[in-house]
């Protein structure tokens, strides 16, 4: 797979995200893993394939970085693996924001070491079964605080690109202390969240 990460995101041939294993192997602080955006997200941790290797890591392994947790169905099934490939080609982008990818699903963590094993053009050939889990995406700032999270019903997969931009929206918010309006971009204007600095911005956009 070319391209991809090896390690707890995407980067090198034949490998994807570091995946943990959900159900079976992921384990939370608390009884139900019911994060909520503004809040502490669960502690977790669980059996993941990383470089090639099983490794368990936690949430504390990621403290001072920004995380992407996201949540599929399976590995080989039909829009899985479009998602796993398009976060992998996404790595270095999120690296450089300093930022990790974890996906997890129900299968195992031998399930997820077959995956990274296997070249990409091998993986549509293998593809079959249904979805056993919605999609969830979670967005998690260094201090451990979920800043996003949204679910996708099964048959249609998440925007990487929309993922970044959040991700820099949030970024941008901790940096400058000013908010982004809809379909803020880099470069944008944004808004100082007072009565006056509202003003500003509609003057200058409308």
């Amino acid at each position: 797979m070319a391209g991809l990460l090896r390690t707890l995101a995407v980067t090198a041939s034949r490998s994807v995200l570091p995946r943990v294993t959900a159900q079976r192997g992921l384990t939370t602080s608390q009884r139900w893993f019911a994060p909520a955006v503004t809040q502490l997200a669960p502690a977790f941790k669980g059996l993941a394939v990383v470089k090639g290797d099983f490794k368990e890591i936690s949430l504390d392994d990621y403290r001072g970085k920004y995380l992407v947790l996201f949540f599929y169905p399976l590995d080989f099934t039909f829009v899985c693996p479009t998602e796993l490939i398009a976060f992998s080609e996404h790595m270095k982008t999120f690296r450089k924001l300093n930022c990790e990818v974890v996906g997890v699903s129900t299968d195992s963590h031998f399930s997820h070491l077959a995956w990274n094993n296997m070249p990409r053009k091998g993986v549509w050939s293998a593809v079959g079964g249904d979805g056993v889990a919605l999609r969830g995406l979670f967005l998690i700032d260094p201090e451990g605080i979920v800043r996003h999270m949204s679910v996708n019903d099964l048959p249609v997969g998440r925007s990487v690109e929309e993922t970044l931009r959040l991700l820099k929206a949030f970024q941008f918010v901790a940096e400058h202390g000013e908010v982004c309006p809809a379909n803020w971009q880099p470069e944008s204007p944004t808004i100082k969240p007072d009565p006056t600095g509202s003003l500003e911005y509609f003057g200058k956009v409308n």
